[in-house]
């Protein structure tokens, strides 16, 4: 048996818990540079806003209503969610976390030692009364099927949240009432093509033959249709597994055309990737940045440009990586465009502890250059100042706006709630 536990409205839940005066208000969240809703409360999704609408259409309307609006609040986000994880991994050692409000857990080996009617309540709530998080959790044979359980769970308010499937004539009963369009890795192509050879419900998809949907479709199809059987086909993921790539990419807050400002842009998402990197403890081949004019403003003339260079040894050297997604701008770069995004991007990691060395010319970081980024991390970690690099900028007019952003209450001291 699989539970995935899923985090309701997770980004508008998290600027609850600090603020009780919010409790049974409507709460959106919004995406980068304050432009569409990402994150919806239960009360504002029955004021009928619908998830990526554009903020400016809806904004006087809601905001009479007695709305709430945030920008999104990364760092808080992410904190509250290592917390929601940890309590989990208390439940259940094997975990898969599969994204920042969703994590499955592997009860194989609790399966005939517990109710698992009370282990999934208990979970909720130990979630609600820690942190302050309301979830949903579905339980079945495997996760194709303990996701659509989920579903189930946060849609119809009778099952308080938790649904658990496991008897085989629940489960057929239970399919046929959903369409193929709501199964995990349905596609709306692939949903077309099955209503084409007559399958409308996942009860018809589960009996159809797996051999032949593989064989005439995918092997992606053949492993849903054999999970909607109660055959475990997804294997689990381990998630301290290192990242294979690192991507830092931001919109600017405002169009960009002078090759100074997107200099510094450059320069602090290559010096946040070679930060992450360092975290993860890896050093990379390649570096790849990028800059592109705004795709949905028609007036513009359009640009997409990206190269990438690869490097001598592999490093984390903020400076080295910093200094060849600069070179890459340069060549890149051309002048009469307006931007309004850059990235960059470090691929072809290679463990830090041991690589293959290059045979010509200096094949690793100096110990210099390691003692100097460890420093630098650590000063930035424990806040003892900022420390960054003076090709960084110290302005960055070009950061995106985040207006209403909520406070850091769990990862910035000067920005703990005060009850006074």
């Amino acid at each position: 048996m699989f539970a995935l536990v899923d985090c309701n409205s997770f980004y508008a839940s998290c600027e609850k818990i600090f603020r009780p005066d919010l409790k049974n208000k409507p709460v959106v969240v919004l995406s980068n540079n304050d432009g569409c809703v990402i994150a919806r409360s239960p009360e504002a999704k029955k004021m009928g806003l619908i998830m990526g609408q554009p903020w400016h259409e809806v904004k006087n309307n809601y905001l009479n209503n007695g709305g709430v609006v945030f920008s999104s609040n990364y760092e808080l986000y992410a904190d509250i969610s290592n917390r929601v994880m940890n309590i989990l991994m208390e439940s259940c050692p094997e975990i898969d976390i599969y994204s920042i409000d969703e994590a499955f857990l592997n009860l194989k080996s609790y399966e005939k030692n517990i109710d698992l009617v009370r282990f999934a309540f208990d979970c909720k709530r130990r979630l609600r009364e820690w942190i302050g998080i309301p979830v949903s959790i579905g339980i079945a044979p495997t996760k194709t099927l303990a996701k659509l359980a989920n579903k189930m769970a946060k849609d119809d308010s009778r099952f308080e949240g938790v649904v658990i499937l496991k008897d085989e004539n629940t489960i057929k009963h239970f399919l046929k009432n959903i369409n193929t369009e709501k199964i995990w890795g349905i596609g709306k192509r692939m949903e077309k093509n099955l209503k084409d050879i007559g399958i409308d419900n996942a009860l018809e998809l589960r009996n159809f033959n797996p051999r032949l949907s593989g064989n005439n479709f995918s092997v992606v199809l053949e492993r849903t249709i054999r999970e909607l059987r109660g055959q475990a086909c997804i294997g689990s993921e381990n998630m301290l597994e290192p990242k294979k790539q690192i991507m830092v990419s931001r919109s600017f807050g405002r169009s960009i055309r002078a090759k100074r400002v997107l200099r510094e842009a450059i320069s602090f998402h290559a010096g946040r990737a070679a930060e992450k990197l360092r975290f993860e403890n890896q050093k990379c081949r390649t570096v790849t940045a990028f800059i592109r004019s705004n795709p949905f403003n028609e007036k513009v003339r359009q640009i997409y440009a990206s190269k990438f260079i690869e490097l001598v040894h592999p490093t984390n050297d903020s400076r080295i990586i910093i200094k060849s997604a600069n070179q890459i701008l340069e060549n890149i770069y051309r002048e009469g465009y307006t931007y309004s995004k850059a990235g960059v991007l470090l691929s072809n990691f290679t463990d830090s502890f041991g690589y293959q060395m290059n045979l010509f010319g200096k094949s690793q970081d100096s110990i210099k250059s390691e003692n100097l980024m460890q420093i630098v991390d650590e000063i930035n970690l424990k806040e003892i100042s900022r420390a960054s690099f003076g090709i960084q900028g110290f302005r960055n007019t070009w950061r995106m706006k985040r207006e209403i952003k909520s406070k850091r209450y769990t990862t910035k001291i000067s920005e703990i709630p005060n009850t006074k």
